[in-house]
């Protein structure tokens, strides 16, 4: 539309806002130094919103025009509730970017983010954390948010403006912290354990979100298959008591068939049958010699959750995984319970190339 229409960019203050026309909103707002707070557009947002989450490729300047906006008035804090939900997406949400849907960070993120806390945006962001987190689609142990959001005061204070206004449904800066730690565990981050820890979180703090299962970070890290996290763990104080069937679990995701033997045959038997999911887990976590070992001790390749740990393996793009698991036995005609598709089906919609291309043999 702008290369048809360039005179779109500066059309209003919501266009200039998000393509990042400094010039032509300094003029502007120098006339009418209002329109930095006035809400509108199509999402009813204020000019500072669109400026955060605008994906343009082109060459604007959103830092000198957040910087216009913010002196005349702009909250650093805006922010919006996605169909009610108690986690706001705020501008600083939106400068980092991430999320289930993937969505890329702004052009010039960390600029601009840096400008949003040196302006008064807490750094206490629970959506920020989550989409940089454990909502990340591709997810990786990079630390540089977590390190800028640090330097402002992550995990201390009073949470800011929103916590205020949503009172208990916002975890406290310290318990952000905890659930930080456990994202870590849960994925496997160490540089992240390591600057957590650094700044405070708690060893055996419990992480609120459901996938945490109220486990600590230590078994969280264990029952993961992430050994080199739960040894910072450890080394930082934190409790390594398993009880007998994590031990198992844990021993399983590592690998170790020594230690898995040296159980007994009692946690296998019980293992079978109270969690099977286990090779969906190893598969998740591109496991490939868990998933080995797992089939080994009878654990079923087929087992369907959720989906397959085939599908878990084809969603990575895992082709040792997914060689690893058709060589013992997956099939790949079984179809999730979710969409009721193949594994094909889930490598062709979500373009993994790799996997697609192993399974094309497959009737699907």
């Amino acid at each position: 539309m702008l290369e048809d229409y360039p005179q779109l960019a500066v059309a209003n203050v919501f266009t200039m806002a998000a393509t990042g026309s400094y010039d032509a909103l300094g003029d502007l707002l120098t006339e009418e130094p209002v329109l930095a707070i006035r809400q509108g557009g199509p999402f009813n947002w204020d000019p500072l919103l669109y400026l955060s989450y605008a994906r343009l490729d082109i060459a604007g300047g959103w830092v000198e025009a957040a910087q216009l906006l913010l002196e005349c008035g702009a909250d650093p804090n805006t922010g919006y509730l996605w169909e009610g939900l108690p986690s706001p997406f705020t501008a600083l949400t939106g400068a980092f970017g991430g999320g289930e849907n993937d969505q890329p960070p702004h052009p010039q993120a960390l600029e601009l983010a840096r400008l949003l806390l040196q302006s008064g945006a807490n750094p206490n962001d629970s959506q920020t954390l989550y989409n940089r987190g454990l909502g990340d689609e591709t997810f990786t142990d990079d630390t540089t948010h977590l390190e800028l959001l640090l330097e402002y005061g992550l995990g201390t204070g009073d949470g800011g403006p929103w916590h205020a206004r949503l009172d208990l449904q916002l975890g406290s800066p310290q318990q952000l912290l905890c659930d930080e730690l456990s994202t870590a565990a849960l994925r496997g981050a160490p540089n992240r354990a390591r600057l957590l820890l650094a700044h405070g979180a708690e060893p055996d703090g419990i992480g609120t979100h459901v996938v945490y299962d109220e486990r600590t970070p230590y078994q969280l890290a264990l029952l993961h298959g992430h050994t080199e996290v739960a040894e910072i763990l450890a080394s930082a104080g934190a409790s390594t008591k398993l009880e007998t069937a994590d031990a198992f679990a844990a021993a399983c995701m590592r690998a170790d068939a020594d230690a898995v033997a040296a159980l007994g045959p009692e946690p296998l038997a019980r293992a079978l049958i109270d969690t099977p999911e286990l090779i969906n887990r190893a598969a998740e976590q591109r496991n490939t010699a868990a998933v080995r070992l797992l089939a080994q001790l009878g654990f079923n390749v087929n087992h369907l959750l959720r989906c397959t740990p085939l599908h878990e393996a084809v969603w990575n793009d895992d082709v040792e995984t997914v060689r690893t698991l058709i060589e013992l036995g997956a099939d790949p005609k079984v179809r999730d319970i979710e969409y009721n598709s193949s594994a094909l089906g889930w490598a062709q919609f979500g373009g993994k190339r790799q996997a697609e291309q192993i399974l094309r043999g497959f009737a699907s």
